[in-house]
């Protein structure tokens, strides 16, 4: 999994998002695409790792599962 970093203003709040380059070619191949496809493609870049991530997750049985949702 690739490092995301962020950088912040003086008052520690973020304005703006630092990616490897690896990542970046990764996701955009080519260089000049449409703000839909850019879109498109973050949110499968997302998708994604939530679902690798999810994957090494152990799965909770019903009780355990209901007892998550309530102390959330």
């Amino acid at each position: 999994m690739f490092e995301i970093e962020y950088l912040t203003d003086k008052n520690g709040e973020p304005k703006a998002v630092v990616i490897p380059i690896e990542l970046w070619r990764q996701l955009f191949p080519e260089g000049n695409i449409s703000l839909d496809e850019l879109s498109e493609r973050l949110e499968d870049y997302c998708l994604n790792q939530a679902m690798d991530e999810a994957k090494l997750t152990p799965l909770l049985d019903r009780e355990a599962a209901l007892k998550y949702l309530e102390e959330s």
